[in-house]
């Protein structure tokens, strides 16, 4: 199982927005990422829109082009993207970077 952890940044006027949203994720985008292999998501965010993402999947390149490959991810993606800056018109899951995992406590 890889955890990979990346981050975004969401605009500092979208935060409650975006905070919002996320309280009631779509139930459908929900099944979506569950059907895609991904577990344990979580995002956490600086007061200053500073976001990070992590999640456990067996394959997160995989996980990635499964959900592109859906309808729901498609409709979300276009409903977020006003929400991040620094995307340069991507959706946000096309600018998931990796970061180095550089330590692990089992």
């Amino acid at each position: 199982m890889q955890r990979v952890g990346f981050m975004l940044k969401v605009k500092q006027d979208k935060i409650e927005e975006y905070k919002e949203h996320h309280e009631s994720v779509w139930p459908e985008m929900l099944d979506a990422l569950r059907e895609a292999g991904w577990h344990n998501y979580s995002l956490f965010m600086t007061g200053e829109g500073l976001l990070f993402g992590y999640v456990e999947t067996p394959n997160f390149e995989r996980a990635l082009a499964k959900m592109a490959e859906t309808d729901v991810n498609k409709r979300w993606q276009n409903f977020m993207a006003p929400y991040f800056e620094g995307i340069g018109g991507k959706h946000a899951d096309e600018s998931m970077v990796p970061l180095e995992n550089v330590f692990y406590l089992e």
